[in-house]
């Protein structure tokens, strides 16, 4: 049974994309997008959060370029967010939370100024008249404080005034950084983008986790060595869990299939542990994560020989599931690939997709019934275009790039 590049399955993911945008258009609050609770309106007791408001500001981007009614305006309120309530004038970089009141977190977040970068750049493809001194602006941070050059990786974080950064290495925020430079090559042409795409790709999963049966390490000191206790006490962590995180291992092969495809675009050979590491984190992801407990889903967190740890259902790591299952299957032309994409969307269709109240919910139990344990809320729908609008993309260039170029079809490539 053949679902990928349909007219019908297509078509079926064109409506859901609907769906999910519209519910998303309630997070607009005038400091920049909000925290969506699970009833789909916003929590004003959560603040705005830079991640939300930038990855919300690429949504919407990809959005605007569907020939969304309404999808422009909303890039338009991003990046007045993110020249308004969130830009710090004084020593530049955005805040890393707000309200009405004024600044709530004033710390410079690397995970959060990567996905300023993306939305940025994703803007770009609009022709919004102020995206590109926005982008501009965001290169310059990166290229000031966030990328190393002595380390040829991405730093975590800093104080408010660019002073100290953390010694603490994070591979979350460095996948996010390779997720936004695909974009940023895509848009600016500038080679380096994809150099230290692979370079980090290369030192996180082909040195490390390859090494280490594909669980991903996140933590890292300020040697780039391993700390495999971090976070030990509070194994939920949103952001930087105890031990594997199987959805960011999906992610990660996701993104290097992108990768690859996006060297390949410019006629060069790239290097084989590029599809090889992709393989290999897709299948450790369904050796760990998947259903370990007897019930289907995919567990939050597992330790270091694959025994969960946090056994919630968390949405993303079955979206991204979706989108590398698609990716795999556009590289190898593998059918188990598809079988695992259908499969997916069946336990999505019957456990997470929320008519009612709108988009899907944020996280379920081990007997798959809403919880909030790790997440309260349906915070943003960021990662639900990986498994709706993907799968009707090529690999390269990247997602709005692609969208904007006219690539997307609901009908059959």
């Amino acid at each position: 049974m053949k679902w990928f590049n349909t007219l019908s399955h297509n078509r079926w993911l064109e409506q859901e994309t609907d769906r999910v945008f519209d519910f998303g258009k309630n997070a607009a609050v005038s400091t920049g997008f909000g925290w969506l609770g699970n009833n789909g309106r916003v929590r004003a007791d959560m603040g705005t959060h830079l991640w939300i408001t930038a990855r919300m500001l690429h949504v919407y981007s990809v959005a605007a370029s569907m020939g969304r009614p309404g999808a422009y305006q909303l890039v338009d309120h991003g990046i007045n967010a993110l020249n308004g309530a969130l830009l710090d004038n004084e020593y530049g970089g955005w805040y890393a939370c707000v309200n009405d009141d004024g600044v709530v977190d004033a710390s410079k977040q690397g995970y959060q100024h990567f996905f300023v970068l993306l939305g940025a750049a994703s803007a770009v493809t609009t022709g919004h008249p102020k995206a590109r001194k926005l982008l501009d602006d965001a290169i310059a941070i990166i290229e000031k404080y966030f990328w190393s050059e002595q380390e040829q990786m991405c730093l975590e974080s800093w104080d408010e005034a660019f002073n100290e950064t953390e010694d603490y290495r994070g591979g979350n925020a460095n996948m996010h950084a390779v997720e936004a430079f695909l974009i940023v090559y895509d848009v600016t042409h500038d080679r380096k983008w994809l150099d230290r795409a692979l370079r980090i790709a290369s030192v996180i999963i082909h040195d490390v986790a390859r090494s280490g049966e594909y669980r991903v390490n996140e933590h890292f000191d300020a040697q780039w060595a391993p700390i495999r206790d971090y976070n030990k006490e509070n194994p939920a962590h949103r952001f930087r869990a105890y031990g594997g995180t199987p959805g960011h291992w999906i992610e990660w092969a996701r993104l290097m299939l992108h990768l690859r495809a996006a060297l390949e675009a410019r006629f060069e050979t790239p290097p084989d542990w590029l599809l090889d590491d992709a393989k290999g984190l897709f299948h450790a992801t369904i050796r760990d994560a998947w259903a370990p407990d007897g019930a289907d889903g995919f567990v939050y967190s597992v330790d270091w020989e694959g025994k969960p740890i946090v056994r919630e259902r968390v949405r993303w790591p079955i979206v991204e599931a979706m989108g590398t299952a698609y990716a795999l299957y556009s590289v190898t032309g593998d059918a188990q690939y598809e079988a695992w994409y259908q499969k997916w969307w069946d336990y999505c269709t019957k456990y997470l997709m929320d008519y009612e109240n709108g988009s899907w919910w944020q996280e379920l139990d081990t007997d798959n019934k809403v919880t909030t344990k790790v997440w309260d809320g349906k915070q943003d729908i960021y990662h639900l275009l990986h498994c709706l609008v993907i799968p009707r993309l090529p690999l390269a260039p990247g997602l709005a790039p692609a969208v904007a170029a006219g690539l997307l079809d609901i009908n059959a490539r």
